[in-house]
Order: structure tokens, then sequence, then C-alpha cells
């Protein structure tokens, strides 16, 4: 089958820009057309099944996106409050869901700063933890964490001990794993053996697996049942849902893990590319498909560097360079163009002082930048 050139090729915002493959738009054509909110729709119930066998979880449920599956897995692990939610200051459960889970579940959020490490440790969290019966707070109910965040992977070992000390003060341990795909791919490591550390997780299929729309979110078939009935409530129940589940299905056995895996190779050597040529380093390590310019250390401006991208035909949004399935041999040799040509720009017109958020070096203050969907 004969492949069309996508939109996305000259995109490097964001790995959601990714459009439906030949494949995925013939799927939607055999998809079958039952009422999902009925649950009697043979191809959303057969993606459910898919992603909780993958996951080890019991049941799954088809959501639109992301937010919707985080918020959803949240506000059903919670009950009466007050209560709090303890995750990772950068998380975009806290950051880039529009105050959800203060509007959704009605909690209080302790953000966690990591000290030794990119991402929060047990250590860490332990220090936050509201625990006890003092009527003055809003104890811990549930612990969220984010893999990857940024494109950094936690490690396993790490996930183990902070899901031991969940279980001993009785917490529910809720994972957004929008890029799961991209840990699992680069690591090896099966979702089901991480899934065995989490009460819920959030699975999203239109990032880096490339789906035009939706997530799958797991556990056991109690939550997925309370978090079924919080979807109808927030105007989630999808009616002809297949047409929808059959994409995302096409989409998981396309991408993942080989394609996946091939973004961060791609992204890898795009790093080092940019780091022999320009000199230009980077906020964090390249693990996956993000890459993190330093343009605060390199003196850049970085709506310099998204004008010249624009001159070259290509979409750069800052900070942030995004490698996805879609992303052109063509587009990156563009991108090495632009920042080359930002790079002399910067010699002719040096900056004196940061100016926001992308240009900043320091990875504690990228949070917005690299948080975005």
């Amino acid at each position: 089958m004969t492949q069309r050139t996508s939109i996305a090729a000259t995109d490097f915002k964001s790995d959601t820009v990714t459009t439906p493959t030949e494949s995925m738009l013939q799927a939607m054509l055999t998809a079958t057309h039952g009422d999902d909110v009925y649950k009697e729709d043979k191809t959303t119930n057969a993606l459910q099944d898919r992603v909780a066998r993958m996951a080890g979880k019991e049941a799954g449920l088809f959501v639109v996106s992301g937010t919707m599956g985080n918020q959803l897995c949240v506000r059903a692990h919670l009950h009466q409050p007050p209560y709090s939610i303890l995750c990772d200051y950068r998380a975009h459960v806290y950051t880039h869901e529009a105050a959800g889970l203060a509007m959704l579940s009605q909690a209080m959020v302790t953000p966690v700063h990591p000290k030794k490490t990119l991402y929060i440790t047990a250590e860490d969290i332990a220090s936050y933890l509201i625990l006890g019966n003092d009527i003055h707070t809003a104890p811990t109910r549930v612990i969220s964490l984010e893999n990857t965040l940024g494109g950094s992977i936690m490690p396993i070992d790490e996930i183990a001990k902070i899901s031991a000390l969940a279980k001993k003060h009785n917490l529910k341990l809720h994972l957004d794993g929008a890029r799961l795909w991209n840990a699992s791919a680069e690591t090896g490591i099966p979702i089901s053996e991480y899934g065995k550390y989490f009460d819920s997780m959030s699975l999203c299929l239109s990032k880096g697996i490339g789906a035009p729309v939706g997530t799958v979110i797991v556990g056991d078939s109690a939550l997925i049942e309370r978090a079924n009935w919080f979807r109808k409530q927030l105007g989630g129940g999808i009616r002809q849902a297949g047409l929808l589940a059959a994409a995302a299905d096409v989409a998981l056995t396309e991408i993942f893990p080989d394609k996946l895996k091939a973004t961060h190779q791609v992204a890898k050597k795009l790093a080092q590319e940019i780091s022999d040529e320009l000199g230009i380093t980077f906020q964090i390590p390249v693990e996956t498909n993000f890459i993190f310019l330093d343009l605060d250390k390199a003196g850049i401006d970085p709506q310099i560097l998204v004008e010249e991208s624009t001159k070259l035909g290509i979409t750069v949004v800052g900070a942030r360079i995004t490698i996805h399935h879609q992303t052109s041999p063509e587009a990156i040799e563009k991108l090495k163009q632009a920042l080359r040509n930002t790079v002399a720009v910067a010699k002719e017109r040096p900056r004196s002082e940061p100016d926001g958020i992308a240009f900043s070096s320091v990875y504690d203050n990228i949070a917005p930048d690299f948080m975005q969907n």
C-alpha cells in the first residue's frame, strides 16, 4: 500500500502531530459500529482488552485523550474529600490539565521537587506524604507518577520502591503513561512489568504511537467501572467508538516497539550532530524522542530559531525538538540548517538576558515548555 506523505513530516513541536496512515484509515472503514456507551462495540472492546492484557490488568477503558485518562483514574481512586494528590511538580496531570484535579476531584496537590535526580524518588516522596488524622490537613490518597517525563525514563527499580511506599501507607499509585510506550521500547521492559506496580495507568495512543485519537486507561474491573461512570458524566461516552478504536489498534501494531525505538535513535543521532557541529548542549540527556536545546547557554533567542525554521518550511516552537515516526530525513537536514543560521544570528546579535521559559537552560524552569502535549 502506498503511503502518502504526512503534513507532520516537517513538524517538530510534538509527537501529537502525526497523521493517520493509510492502514489506519482502511481499518476505520471496516470497524464495527456498536454503541460503546452500552459496551456493544466489538472493535472498541477488543482494543480495551488488548491494552489491558499488555499492561497485565483486568480491564481497560477507551477515552478520547491522555488528559481525560489521567483525570478519570485519579477521580476513580478518590471518595470523600478532603484529600490530596502527590506528584512531580512538573507533572502533566498538575501543570497542563486545566486545573482538572481541583475542578473534578476537589483535591489539593502536593508538588514534589526531586533533590538528586531528574525524577522524584521514594525518598523525595516520603518527605512530602501527608499522613494521619490531623484535621488541619488534606491527607495523601494518591501518588501520581509520569514515565517518560520530558523524555526522561524513570528507572523501574525506583518505581518499585515508590510502589512499596504507597502500599505501606495504603495509598493508590497512578501512572501517567502517555509515553510509557517510549520507556518500554527503549528499555525492553514489558508494559506488564511496569503495570504490576500501579493501581491505574493511562496509556496514550495518539502521541508517539501515532493514532489520531485515543487513550486506554487500565486497572482492576471495579476501578474501570467507576471510571466509566465518570467518563459518561464528563461527556466522554462515545457512541460509534469503533471508528477511532480501529485506527488506534492499527497504530499500536504498526509503531510499537520498533518504529518507536527508531525515533529515539534518530533523536540521539541528531543531538550528537548538533553538539559536534555547533557546540550546542542540552538541558537534559536525550533518552527517547525529545531533545531540549540549552538555548540560554548557547546565547540563542528561541524566537530567532522559530523564524529561521519557518523560512525553511519546518515547524519548531522553541527549545523542545520532538521526533516522531513521520519526521522526514529532509526535515532533519532543514532543522540542522535552521540551527546553523540561528547560531550565526546569535553571534551577530548576542542576547544579554534570558527572555522567557523557552530561553532558560535550567531544567527546573522548563516545565511549561517540555510538559506541553
